[in-house]
């Protein structure tokens, strides 16, 4: 151990990086894990106090954590606020949307992206941007014009409040009252509200005249005033801006009027001082190449659906949307790649700067191509899954090496409980910010996110992360282990005089866990107390008989031995069986009840089914049969469709609501939200577009009184096939003959919207669709209640949900 003087968490990693070569200059770096290579990339912008670091990780689906590991050790090396240390380190995210197939990406995406784009641009305070691959891919505004479209505000500017509108407007704001979600603004006389993507609150700017006053933020949800700021800067909510008009040559430019014209390397540039790290080239590489692919097959595809010799008017080409990947290769060889494999000093050399590198200039930094590989001695951390006396060994062997060790818990509240738990095994255990005690400590305690820990050996220094310790995963048999680990997620927060409840003897209170001699060996109790101060022992082993109490009012603990546990458990049971003898007489009343026997398919069946431009899976055809087969007796069908998305379960539906309208019946289709009832009734009404069939949809995007006429006309049968949310259980909504009910996702309906479902099903075939069905309609399709049919092979070609 060092002194304690230099003992605190800046001095602890510092000293890391220095002993565990991670300051040595490398054009590559192996042996590093992931959350190591964030302690390399927040040292390397360290080291750069005036510069950034644009980090790059293979996939968005590493983003989230990278940011937060960085931020963790950047936050520790320099000393940042949590305010400081979310604007230091910045993720710049892919669109994760394919433009060629007419999604838009989400907001959030684009206003991440934009945010990081203007620090780059704007020698903001930003240290790292961490990028994925697919990120670097995406044509983007040039940063003059990103500036343009930011607007930094404070007391005293002029600016007209039409002005600024118009400015708001520009930077992809839109126009709401009141403006109480991100990307809104609005204009009250001598008042101008706006929510900046990023800002965890909205801020009101009050005029005087063009003057502004004051700047505040305040509550959405009250609207009322809660504190005055100095400045704001409102960063625009897209990466890709439309370019600003000429007044010599009004003509819209090309490239979807929208100015695509530079990369996040252009940015880049603009910094003082940059550096490239790419975590893991090869995936970077293979990741890339397979969207390249993926995008030239999806415009390849949009042409071929466009009007024939249209040649895809407006569409516009891959690379007008995207950058070339050899320009990107060019300067990530600039880059220094960290791996987590060991890299062989004899391994081929990183291939040579292309000329389109030359063309771009001198390297950001040294050209790494001269520099040696360098391999640094990194050992993920034991995971322990919460198995706190191997974690005391190891603790206390580290101590007797002379070596540091440090956990970081991710709230407060654990780091204190982790110290209190140590106790109990005669370890010290000091918070990091208590250099001077440390001498004696064999832990040090810091707070923060970091995914895991990890050793580093040649620095002496052993790091926990919370999830190395305790994670929820029991070495315990498979039958007790979910009820374990839901326990052990609670233990985390669990205080002493929390209620808990044990299967057998009800609720009880939280005292300790308490190591107790059984034999030869020490085991680790659960102590709870019950009334009377009666005391009960559960050993770690059985915690799946124990629950943390989680109900809004607090009631009294039960009495070892008592009834009164057991008159609770009753009165549930009870509960349990009315609800379940419901059900029954609901499922009984329809098996009684005949239904309207379908007819076989007709002719225009088979024409609807052979338009079906792609060809059905092995699954597919079996539910469909299974379908058929149900509407064609007598008995009310009832059926459970389950498959992932995208496998194809609205085909079946269309299918089975074609073959009841084709008996004169009517067809409802009911979704849980919106956007989802809107798209079911674009998807009909594009499959039903040949057929004489009238399909209409009840929703909030329809007034009041093309409902009332849509309504009235489903009274009266002129509408076949109605599409709606909860809307079409109101009491005003009647049916000439409805034939057939099909559900989606009927687990996110409430209570009162289900009692109706309830009523429905008694009279029609019901086709209940789902991709994740709640546990009590999957029982019932297991048990027989209800049938089920599966539809688990993905189709031909499928793509990634988006």
């Amino acid at each position: 151990m060092t002194t304690s003087a230099s003992l605190n968490l800046r001095a602890v990693l510092k000293t890391a990086i220095a002993r565990g070569g991670m300051d040595v200059p490398a054009r590559a770096v192996s042996g590093l894990s992931l959350s190591a290579k964030a302690l390399y990339v927040a040292g390397a912008a360290h080291a750069l106090p005036k510069g950034v670091v644009l980090y790059i990780v293979p996939s968005d689906g590493e983003l989230e954590q990278a940011v937060a590991d960085v931020r963790f050790f950047m936050t520790a090396l320099e000393g940042l606020s949590d305010s400081a240390a979310e604007g230091a380190i910045l993720p710049f995210p892919s669109h994760e949307v394919d433009p060629y197939r007419g999604l838009a990406p989400h907001v959030g995406v684009t206003s991440a992206r934009a945010r990081a784009l203007h620090a780059l641009a704007g020698g903001a305070a930003t240290r790292v941007v961490v990028a994925s691959a697919a990120a670097l891919l995406p044509r983007v505004s040039a940063p003059a014009r990103l500036l343009d479209a930011s607007i930094d505000l404070k007391p005293g500017q002029d600016v007209a409040p039409t002005d600024l509108a118009e400015l708001l407007v520009d930077a992809g704001f839109s126009r709401e009252d009141p403006a109480d979600e991100h990307g809104e603004f609005a204009v009250r006389g001598g008042i101008l509200d706006v929510f900046p993507a990023g800002e965890s609150q909205p801020v009101r700017l009050e005029f005087i005249g063009d003057t502004i006053e004051s700047l505040r933020t305040y509550d959405p949800a009250t609207q009322r005033s809660i504190a005055a700021i100095d400045q704001l800067t409102i960063v625009p909510l897209r990466d890709i801006l439309s370019p600003i008009p000429n007044p010599q040559s009004p003509i819209p430019s090309s490239n979807d009027n929208l100015d695509r014209t530079a990369t996040i390397f252009d940015y880049l540039a603009r910094a003082r001082d940059a550096r490239i790290i790419a975590s893991e080239r090869d995936e970077i590489d293979a990741n890339a190449t397979k969207l390249i692919e993926q995008l030239q097959h999806s415009y390849e595809e949009a042409v071929r659906k466009a009007a024939p010799g249209s040649n895809g008017p407006g569409l516009p080409v891959p690379t007008e949307l995207f950058a070339d990947w050899s320009v990107i290769e060019s300067r990530l060889a600039q880059a220094t790649h960290l791996a987590e494999l060991g890299l062989d000093d004899d391994a081929p050399e990183p291939r040579p700067e292309s000329h389109v590198a030359q063309s771009l200039g001198k390297s950001l930094i040294p050209n790494p191509q001269s520099l040696p590989t360098h391999h640094v001695h990194c050992q993920p951390a034991i995971e322990l899954h919460g198995r706190l006396a191997d974690w005391v060994a190891e603790i206390r062997k580290l101590r007797e090496d002379g070596e540091t060790t440090l956990f970081v818990a991710a709230t407060p509240g654990r780091a204190e409980r982790t110290i209190e738990l140590l106790k109990e095994y005669d370890i010290l255990a000091i918070p990091v910010e208590r250099a001077e005690d440390a001498r004696y400590a064999a832990l040090l305690v810091a707070v923060g996110n970091l995914s895991r820990g990890f050793r580093l050996p040649a620095a002496g220094l052993q790091i926990y992360a919370e999830a190395d310790v305790f994670d929820e995963e029991r070495r315990v048999p498979e039958r007790r282990r979910s009820a374990t680990k839901a326990f052990l997620s609670d233990l985390r927060d669990l205080k002493v005089g929390d209620l808990v409840v044990h299967i057998d003897h009800g609720i009880g209170m939280f005292v300790s866990l308490k190591p107790i001699g059984v034999g030869d060996a020490l085991q680790e109790f659960l102590e709870l107390r019950y009334a009377g101060q009666d005391k009960l022992f559960v050993p770690v082993e059985r915690l799946d008989l124990v629950q943390k109490y989680t109900g809004a009012t607090r009631p009294p603990v039960d009495r070892l031995g008592g009834t009164s546990w057991e008159r609770a458990k009753t009165k549930v049971k009870k509960a349990m069986r009315d609800m379940a003898e419901e059900l029954l007489k609901l499922y009984a009343a329809r098996k009684a009840v005949p239904g309207h026997a379908f007819s076989a398919d007709s002719h225009w069946q088979q024409e609807f089914e052979d338009a079906f431009e792609y060809e059905l899976t092995a699954d597919q055809h079996t539910a469909i049969a299974d379908i058929k087969r149900d509407m064609e007796s007598a008995t009310p069908m009832d059926r459970l469709l389950c498959g992932d998305v995208g496998y194809g379960k609205t085909e079946v539906a269309m299918r089975a609501a074609f073959k009841a309208v084709m008996d004169g019946k009517q067809v409802a289709f009911l979704a849980p939200t919106t956007v989802l009832a809107f798209q079911h009734e674009k998807t009909l009404k594009e499959r039903f577009a040949g057929f004489p069939v009238r399909i209409e949809m009840v929703s909030r995007f329809r007034s009041k009184t093309e409902q009332k006429e849509t309504l009235a006309d489903l009274a009266t049968g002129k509408v076949d096939i109605i599409v709606g949310t909860h809307r079409l259980l109101s009491k005003d909504v009647e049916f000439r003959d409805l034939g057939v009910l099909v559900v989606d996702e009927e687990q996110r309906f409430g209570v009162s919207h289900k009692e109706k479902i309830k009523q429905l099903r008694k009279k029609v075939d019901v086709l209940t669709m789902s991709a994740t069905p709640i546990p009590r309609t999957l029982n019932m399709s297991l048990v027989g209640i209800r049938d089920m049919s599966i539809i688990e092979t993905p189709p031909k070609d499928r793509l990634s949900i988006q």
